[in-house]
């Protein structure tokens, strides 16, 4: 019993183990990245609650002034020899109370002011989620297309490996010279020390892909695209025209711009209204300091605008709105100029993709797959086999870096329109 018992605590911990070590490599699609993303992402957290703080400034710009009340009583009474006396034949106290009335509609337009500010904040957080989505999706890809060619040097590792030990065979045996192993010694080096580079460069990929997702960095992602499946829009077939206006239409930074300057007009009618002053009413009661005794009595107070009409900040607000102008002239421009460029940017990555022949990739696919077999039967020499390999490398690492392009340059014209064409 006991040594069935060890057993099973065995077993047990190794399916436990097993299982953790399962639990950390997640298969993940774009989809389901972006699901990830606006779930746990933490800049887009905190700019959701910049929103919610916004909201709050509007509640405060809804609140009335609270009403001040004064009291003063009789500290000591010298002839009587008590403190804080409140009779009326030896005490003395007065208090009043008073409420500040504020005109010119500022409170109104405190609280249109600060409901434009919940806008901004809410065009800020929407422009976040436009770029840092950008930022996923070409990170995505990128990330996808660099493993596919990690796993194009995990198979010429492994066949040169392979290669390797049969020539030091052939080597000891005599039937091969020292230079022929070298060589491939020299060739299985330089692909390690490539693929060494990639990998590294892969890492700081999957790092960044985790921490947009908001994953832990235990977590060994394995990325999954099914290219057949996406759109398959021609980009020559999308007129220019039609992007520039999707892009006025539906770009949050434009509208951003346009906000601020609503933001900052509504600022200087505001400013202009602080300039006005406003009334303070009081009632007041003094029981014996006072003519009458047990005097009660109105008041009225109001500051005179002779020196300080808010001449300052009525000129901040005025130069704001330049400012506020200026820059939607200028992100205007910039727009503008992102779509021109984006548009062909793609048309030229995908006529340089449409431009390879498939049957040329299949063909030096067939080739390199029998390589090796040719180079044992003596079909071609080390030299030619040499040519040969780094040819198909370089070939299948281009085109997996044309794709990425490809794939980059649509995501920039969604990213540049903010629209999702090419989802």
């Amino acid at each position: 019993m006991i040594r069935i018992s060890a057993f099973l605590i065995i077993a047990l911990a190794t399916t436990t183990k097993s299982s953790f070590a399962q639990s950390d490599s997640l298969s993940l699609n774009l989809k389901q990245a972006e699901i990830l993303f606006l779930k746990n992402n933490f800049d887009l957290l905190a700019s959701n609650y910049q929103i919610n703080q916004a909201k709050a400034q509007v509640i405060t710009a809804k609140l009335f002034d609270n009403p001040e009340f004064e009291y003063e009583n009789l500290f000591y009474n010298h002839q009587t020899k008590k403190f804080l006396q409140t009779s009326y034949a030896f005490g003395q106290y007065a208090g009043s109370i008073s409420q500040l009335i504020k005109l010119a509609g500022k409170r109104n337009k405190k609280i249109k002011l600060a409901q434009t500010g919940i806008k901004l904040a809410e065009l800020e957080y929407f422009d976040l989620v436009r770029t840092l989505k950008f930022e996923l999706r070409n990170t995505f890809y990128k990330t996808y297309f660099a493993a596919q060619s990690v796993k194009v040097y995990e198979d010429q590792i492994k066949s040169t490996e392979g290669l390797l030990s049969a020539y030091e065979i052939q080597l000891k045996a005599g039937n091969i010279a020292l230079k022929d192993v070298t060589r491939i010694k020299s060739l299985l080096i330089g692909l390690k020390a490539e693929q060494a580079n990639l990998l590294n460069e892969l890492e700081d990929q999957y790092r960044d892909l985790r921490l947009l997702c908001g994953l832990n960095p235990n977590s060994n992602l394995l990325l999954a695209i099914r290219l057949n499946e996406m759109k398959n829009i021609s980009i020559d077939e999308i007129p220019y025209a039609n992007l520039l206006d999707s892009a006025r239409t539906n770009r949050a930074d434009l509208t951003l711009a346009k906000t601020y300057l609503e933001y900052n007009e509504l600022n200087l009618k505001l400013q202009k209204a602080m300039a006005i002053p406003d009334v303070e009413i009081s009632l007041a009661y003094d029981l014996k300091g006072n003519y009458p005794e047990k005097y009660t009595g109105i008041g009225l107070k109001i500051p005179l605008p002779l020196f300080d009409r808010n001449q300052g900040e009525i000129k901040k607000a005025r130069v704001g709105i330049d400012i506020a102008a200026s820059n939607l002239q200028k992100q205007e421009l910039i727009l503008s100029n992102e779509v021109f460029n984006s548009y062909r940017t793609a048309i030229r990555n995908e006529k340089l993709l449409a431009e390879i022949d498939s049957s040329f990739s299949n063909d030096y696919n067939k080739i390199a797959s029998g390589l090796i077999k040719n180079l044992r039967e003596r079909n071609i020499n080390l030299i030619e086999f040499i040519d040969l390999y780094e040819s198909y490398k370089a070939n299948v690492l281009q085109i997996n870096q044309l794709q990425f392009e490809r794939m980059s340059s649509r995501e920039e014209l969604n990213y540049v329109t903010g629209t999702n064409i090419f989802n």
